[in-house]
């Protein structure tokens, strides 16, 4: 069976030996109100502290610059549309179109929180393997069947996977090449529909197994987990960091 690819979740930092409730309840505490935030100061705050989590969590920095091309590729697109969407002073002129101050702002604001959102959880969620984070989560209380829909992610999405490559050879056998024409589009339609059958069919033979084994809807793990005093004080300097965030950015948008 393949597993999902966890560059992070290996490592010796300070963070990887933390206990993931509490990596868990600094993700939540640091990256809501970062993305919420209105003003810019507030979020370079952010970026600025999500690059410090990522060096004290070790990560090698490829990896994690690989990973934030990808997010800003999509942010790339609202810098051909805010600068010129938004009201404001103008700045420069594209023929008809004129970019303003404020489009500019809004777009540079966007970018850096977002990186920031995710730098944070890279170095916080993403130093946490999938087989603990589920047992964590069901600890701090979260509801047991969105921590089942996580862990029968992780365990069966390679096999409805492995499900596609086989209908996907059967098809090419079979002298199938795609086309931009209708028997391409219903080819591809009755391919999704008969991976969606085949993914119901393994869900029901997977439920009626786990029922033969006792399964009364609850995961039991050996996993334990023990927080330090070292964990609650990294807690107390995140949930610093976030209200700082949030003074910062009420302050700011007061005095604009």
């Amino acid at each position: 069976m393949g597993s999902l690819t966890e560059p992070f979740a290996t490592g010796d930092s300070f963070i990887h030996r933390m206990d993931p409730r509490i990596r868990l309840a600094c993700g939540l505490i640091l990256t809501i109100p970062a993305a919420l935030l209105t003003e810019s100061r507030p979020a370079w705050l952010a970026l600025a502290g999500g690059l410090v989590l990522m060096k004290m969590a070790r990560l090698d920095p490829l990896l994690v610059l690989k990973r934030l091309l990808v997010v800003n590729f999509f942010i790339l697109f609202l810098w051909f549309f805010l600068p010129f969407t938004v009201p404001g002073e103008p700045v420069w002129d594209l023929g008809p179109l004129h970019a303003t101050a404020q489009g500019i702002d809004r777009a540079l604001l966007i970018t850096v929180k977002s990186n920031a959102v995710v730098v944070m959880l890279m170095a916080l969620l993403g130093t946490i393997s999938v087989q603990n984070l589920g047992p964590a989560l069901q600890k701090l209380g979260v509801p047991d069947k969105l921590c089942h829909i996580l862990l029968f992610t992780y365990r069966y999405i390679f096999t409805i996977h492995e499900e596609y490559t086989t209908m996907r050879q059967a098809m090419r056998a079979r002298g199938f090449k795609p086309r931009t024409d209708s028997h391409t589009y219903r080819a591809y339609a009755w391919l999704v529909g008969m991976l969606l059958v085949k993914s119901w069919d393994r869900a029901e033979r997977v439920q009626a197994a786990m029922r033969c084994r006792g399964f009364r809807g609850r995961f039991y793990t050996l996993a334990t987990f023990e927080a330090h005093r070292s964990d609650y004080l990294f807690l107390a300097l995140c949930s610093a960091l976030s209200a700082a965030l949030v003074y910062m950015s009420f302050i700011q948008g007061r005095l604009s």
